[in-house]
């Protein structure tokens, strides 16, 4: 898609445009609000798995369950009580081995609605044959959200990503698009044209840096937000965030524009109160449902 028409297609997300679009009405038990499987973290950053999971609850997601390696598994539980824990095979160096995990996860990511797959990951050739193994598992109505190292294999994954073609969502942030783009960071002048690009390569939605765009090209940029964002964990809450309202049912695009706008506007509450600098991704988590309800989402 051309720069021109992918401005001529842009919309502001405002709370008017989510008020009119409607997320899943939730009814009923945890289960009917969706089953959310986050898969990553290494022995040296669980924390991320964790940042990704409670944003997927705290988005309304009904169900969690965290994969992330062995040797965290245990701590992980109890911090996370919310949440079932596996634990996944492990390199000496703690890394988890992408190509013996989906032996691990067969069965529950058979029952799950929507997968992250990505935070915490710190080996991409692991995160590759992560998403190697994986990918043919996933059930057909699943949803999928790719992060970090995860989202940054995708090239070296070849066609078998064809298989999640309209019911994928990834989250780069701006090194991972260039990754993405196969260009330098600094040689991306016009982010939303290779947003563009990337959503249409992979027949996805894309979120970065405030601009959504689908495989089609509709783009959307989200009137929220501000530079304190760009803080440590963020970008898993913001993945979450997207993955439970997957799990609600909102389709791959509402959900990445909504999820987007949470994430942003949580920010906005925060930098209100605490300042535009210095709040840390966990507090984002308790600002998402206010938000939420300011919605009547």
């Amino acid at each position: 898609m051309s720069q021109s028409s992918a401005e001529s297609a842009a919309r502001t997300v405002s709370p008017a445009l989510l008020r009119g679009w409607a997320l899943p009405e939730p009814k009923g038990a945890k289960r009917s609000r969706g089953q959310v499987l986050v898969i990553g973290g290494a022995r040296s950053t669980p924390g991320a798995v964790m940042l990704g999971g409670l944003a997927a609850l705290r988005s309304g997601a009904g169900v969690l369950h965290l994969a992330i390696a062995e040797s965290t598994a245990i701590a992980v539980a109890v911090a996370v009580p919310e949440a079932g824990v596996t634990g996944l095979p492990e390199s000496s160096s703690g890394s988890v081995l992408g190509s013996s995990a989906a032996d691990s996860l067969r069965r529950r990511i058979g029952s799950s609605d929507a997968v992250l797959i990505g935070p915490g990951l710190d080996d991409g050739e692991q995160a590759r044959a992560l998403l190697l193994g994986t990918i043919p598992i996933l059930p057909d109505s699943a949803a999928v959200v790719l992060d970090a190292f995860a989202l940054g294999s995708l090239p070296g994954v070849g066609t078998a990503v064809d298989r999640l073609a309209g019911r994928m969502v990834l989250t780069p942030n701006m090194a991972e698009l260039a990754r993405l783009a196969g260009t330098d960071e600094d040689a991306i002048d016009d982010v939303r044209s290779v947003v563009a690009a990337a959503a249409a390569q992979y027949s996805c939605v894309v979120s970065c840096h405030g601009i959504v765009v689908d495989a089609d090209g509709s783009c959307y940029e989200i009137g929220a937000g501000h530079v304190g964002l760009g803080t440590s964990g963020s970008g898993d809450v913001l993945a979450g965030a997207i993955a439970g309202l997957l799990a609600r049912g909102a389709d791959p695009v509402q959900a990445a524009c909504w999820g987007t706008y949470l994430h942003a506007a949580a920010g906005d509450r925060l930098a209100a109160r605490v300042g535009r600098l210095g709040f840390i991704a966990r507090e984002l988590l308790d600002e998402i449902p206010l938000v939420l309800t300011e919605l009547a989402a």
